[in-house]
């Protein structure tokens, strides 16, 4: 690779994945002739004077490298997702992951404090890496939460830029939460509608920042969805933790961060 190209980005990194599954008709733009410069992608010409690009074997390193750091990623991703889950459960909670549930977006508060359909209000699908309720019979103590686990800087500041993402969260759930890699950013980065958790590599998950939360009744559409949806089997942690004969309708803790950290 030359040492004067620029720094790839990831839309390089997507062209080059293209290119290699394609095949290989120029685009003429600057993403192929920055690719072209760094010797990722070579030109051909066959007998009719046809031109197509190949990825050379300095591009397909550096596929092979992109999959494996993703892979990781995800890895990484699905690790810190199972622990919130398990942590949610031992706070006597049953838990959901990957749900789809459809929630109401562009809300706005009117006079007496209500929130009404603004001008852009519409419906959005929402899925929260964990979203959990309390184990109880009590409509009132639900206290539906919805986590966001973020192992990656990148991954974080692009969710942030995406503000539809987080009102269709705050719709579904009392407290709404950003789980962090420790050392991907820092608390005061995230608004302050959201609680932060940090997840260091070893121990408790730690909260840096209590969730806000609100009264809410969860809509009939999300308990339809749940409905449907099965919880998280309970893992034999998670069920020591819980214990035999606890109170099926337990007192809400007023500092929910204090169970979640726990």
């Amino acid at each position: 690779m030359s040492s004067t190209a620029p720094a790839l980005s990831t839309a390089h990194r997507r062209r080059l994945r293209e290119v290699w599954r394609s095949a290989g008709w120029p685009c003429r733009d600057p993403l192929e002739a920055e690719l072209l410069a760094a010797g990722l992608l070579a030109q051909r010409v066959d007998a009719a004077g046809r031109e197509t690009l190949r990825v050379t074997d300095a591009g397909i390193t550096l596929l092979a490298d992109t999959l494996q750091k993703n892979r990781a990623s995800r890895d990484a991703h699905e690790a810190l997702v199972a622990r919130v889950a398990r942590e949610m459960q031992r706070a006597g909670r049953l838990v959901w992951r990957g749900l789809a549930l459809r929630a109401r977006v562009g809300q706005i508060r009117n006079d007496e404090g209500q929130e009404v359909d603004g001008p852009d209000a519409a419906w959005a699908i929402a899925m929260p890496d964990v979203y959990s309720i309390r184990h109880t019979t009590k409509e009132a103590w639900l206290l539906p939460m919805a986590h966001e686990i973020k192992v990656r800087r990148a991954d974080l500041l692009a969710d942030l830029r995406r503000p539809a993402k987080g009102q269709a969260y705050r719709w579904l759930a009392s407290e709404c939460w950003y789980v962090i890699r420790a050392g991907i950013a820092q608390p005061e980065e995230i608004p302050p509608v959201y609680g932060v958790l940090l997840a260091p590599d070893s121990g408790p998950l730690e909260v840096a920042r209590p969730a806000p939360q609100r009264a809410m009744t969860l809509p009939f559409a999300v308990w339809m969805a749940l409905a449907r949806a099965t919880p998280e089997p309970l893992d034999d942690d998670a069920q020591l933790a819980l214990g035999a004969g606890a109170d099926p309708d337990p007192d809400p803790d007023p500092d929910l961060g204090a169970d979640i950290g726990a």
